[in-house]
């Protein structure tokens, strides 16, 4: 079992000091990834509703920072030697796919091949509608967009002509570290899960019923002619702060959960204490 830090680019954790701390104390205490949030613009009044709070709100405000997941990444990358960068979710029909594929590649090769690129179709509406781009068949997009990210990262002179994007004898450089990179499919819906199992490296659904949520995903895999197995999931329980940690794990795992994901809230008060700590009481005992 592998474990994670979400909501990383939050909190104190949104300038240099705080990530580093963040970063080099959770490397040091055995976790393999952070994931990172994003929001481009915070809109004043929206209505959407925030599906992560039963309020329907986002726990923050218009002057809450939340640094580019992407750049923010790239200071951790350079202040670490294994911690594997998430984005957790970066919202893909928001994107330029041509103009991500680079930066992804870029920090990709940069970092040693240790970026996972988690991807979400969005739900703030009014978000989309400041940056100008359609709320509306944001899930087609985002299909579209994967296939061309990943036909760029794996080949030269490249012609693709979707519904979306079209273009002829394009060639994105520098290539991802490796042949391409991991993409996550993150969300709670089913039409998440299988998008998961029909194109995603990984599945992070943050709530939900998750053993439903990895049989729709699994089902989808094997509909496509792709191994489930192969899909890694990662998803959080509260039970690993609890008094039994080892058994919420194995709960997870019996679940088909390969990565246990944490809030970086949980560690707000005193980083470096307290990622030692749960280090030591759960991620040590339970590998």
């Amino acid at each position: 079992m592998e474990f994670g830090i979400a909501f990383a680019n939050t909190l104190q954790f949104t300038e240099r000091e705080g990530l580093v701390t963040l970063a080099q104390s959770a490397e040091a205490a055995g976790f393999d990834s952070l994931w990172t949030v994003e929001h481009v613009i915070y809109p004043d009044g929206y209505e959407s509703e925030y599906p992560y709070d039963k309020s329907g709100k986002m726990a923050a405000d218009a002057s809450s920072p939340i640094p580019d997941p992407l750049i923010w990444l790239a200071f951790v990358a350079a202040a670490t030697t294994t911690l594997r960068l998430g984005t957790g979710i970066l919202i893909l029909p928001q994107r330029n796919p041509l103009v991500l594929a680079k930066e992804v590649a870029t920090l990709d090769r940069l970092s040693g091949g240790r970026v996972e690129l988690g991807i979400g179709v969005g739900w703030l509406k009014e978000e989309f509608d400041a940056l100008g781009v359609p709320f509306e068949r944001r899930g087609a997009r985002t299909d579209e967009w994967v296939d061309v990210m990943r036909a760029v990262w794996a080949d030269d002179h490249v012609d693709f002509h979707g519904e979306f994007a079209s273009f002829t004898g394009a060639s994105v450089n520098p290539k991802p570290a490796g042949d391409t990179v991991p993409i996550t499919v993150g969300g709670h819906s089913p039409a998440a899960a299988r998008r998961a199992g029909r194109l995603g490296d990984g599945f992070f659904p943050a709530k939900g019923d998750i053993p439903e949520l990895v049989d729709i995903m699994r089902q989808a895999a094997a509909d496509a002619g792709r191994d489930p197995s192969a899909i890694t999931v990662s998803t959080g329980s509260a039970g690993v702060f609890g008094d039994d940690p080892a058994a919420a794990v194995e709960e997870l795992a019996s679940q088909g959960v390969d990565r246990v994901i944490v809030p970086a809230f949980a560690f707000w008060r005193d980083p470096e204490a307290t990622i030692a700590e749960f280090g030591e009481r759960v991620i040590t005992p339970t590998r």
